[in-house]
């Protein structure tokens, strides 16, 4: 999915894969690295734990990605771990073993007819007759890898896997900002979005469906972050807080993502629509009464590292892109077994 990239024009297509991971404490050797001695300054011993303790988003960032290689690695060994095992109790080769479990399952080239309408959405100047045996290859490719990837499901639904590798998190400060559901739900998050932003409107349809699936279990925290590439997204932050003032934020929230009508004139309409009082609406959003707190949340934002809009912290675990709802599910599941096991940890979530 695309992200508005915040403080620059432009886009960025962003993706990421998901597996289950059992929560931990850090690595043994990770925590001693972090209290070890790093500065020394006229005979002042510092650790990277005072460090982060000063500015806890000067490494997170650096954290969070390596977290996520080191998932992906994790992944892609456990796949092989498993087909090797699977291959040696069948008594095949690896290779023998995708050939009987996956490539010989593979369906026919489609038919001619299906080759040509494939064709015609292809951005090519060649003729079909030059192009068609790659596309077939592509195909075929798509197909086997589909396949794959349920094998794969399957060996892994037959295994008890648990990846012992804690994400970094980062407190989230909800102090100031909208929150919609229980106060004490054991599932956070965060988003730092902008109305304008085509990609925050986008994934409104999967925090829907995930807020009723999780009610009582989940809080939704919004915190404005308007991009400069959009004329409208500073007067509709404001205008949301304006609403807020009158015990209508979400009400208002939820017309402006459905609505997209944020000129100053369109956002006096809503309050009207949701019956707010006209004139103290009017008033607030006139005077820019609620640019200090979007400013405090742009700043905010700022200090985290955010680079585009959506972004979202789920029990102060950031996600690299603009995750969907199936990416999303996963995460709240692994909180929620997480909190089953072990004391709920306040001080990582918010």
């Amino acid at each position: 999915m695309k992200r508005t990239t915040l403080f620059m024009l432009g886009s960025a297509c962003l993706a990421l894969g998901t597996m289950t991971v059992v929560q931990a404490e850090a690595l043994p050797e990770t925590r001693s690295n972090a209290s070890s001695v790093a500065i020394t300054i006229n005979g002042t011993r510092l650790t990277v734990d005072d460090l982060e303790r000063k500015n806890p988003s000067v490494l997170f960032n650096a954290k969070n990605t390596y977290f996520e290689a080191q998932r992906k690695a994790m992944e892609e060994y456990v796949d092989t771990y498993l087909l090797e095992q699977q291959a040696r109790k069948e008594g095949l080769t690896v290779s023998a073993l995708l050939e009987k479990h996956v490539n010989s399952k593979v369906p026919a080239d489609p038919p001619e007819e299906a080759l040509k309408v494939y064709y015609e959405g292809v951005e090519t100047t060649e003729p079909y007759e030059a192009v068609r045996g790659k596309i077939i290859d592509a195909v075929r490719e798509r197909r086997i890898t589909k396949i794959k990837k349920a094998y794969l499901q399957s060996l892994r639904a037959d295994a008890k896997i648990a990846v012992s590798v804690a994400p970094p998190r980062i407190p989230i400060s909800i102090e100031n900002a909208a929150v919609r559901g229980e106060m004490n739900a054991p599932v956070v998050l965060v988003e730092y979005a902008d109305y304008e932003c085509p990609y925050c409107q986008q994934v409104q349809p999967a925090l829907q469906k995930l807020e009723a699936e999780y009610k009582g279990k989940i809080a939704f925290v919004y915190k404005d972050v308007p991009l400069p590439m959009h004329p409208n997204a500073q007067k509709a932050a404001e205008a949301s807080r304006c609403a807020e003032s009158q015990g209508k934020y979400w009400e208002y929230h939820d017309l402006l993502l459905s609505t997209k009508q944020l000129a100053v004139p369109q956002l006096k309409e809503s309050a009207r629509q949701i019956g707010l009082n006209a004139a103290a609406f009017e008033k607030c959003l006139d005077s820019g009464e609620k640019a200090g707190l979007i400013k405090t949340q742009i700043d905010e934002a700022q200090s985290l590292g955010i680079q585009g809009t959506p972004s979202f912290f789920l029990n102060g675990r950031s996600f690299n892109g603009t995750p969907g709802y199936d990416q999303l599910r996963s995460t709240i599941e692994e909180e929620l077994a997480r909190m089953s096991s072990a004391p709920r940890q306040q001080a990582a979530n918010r």
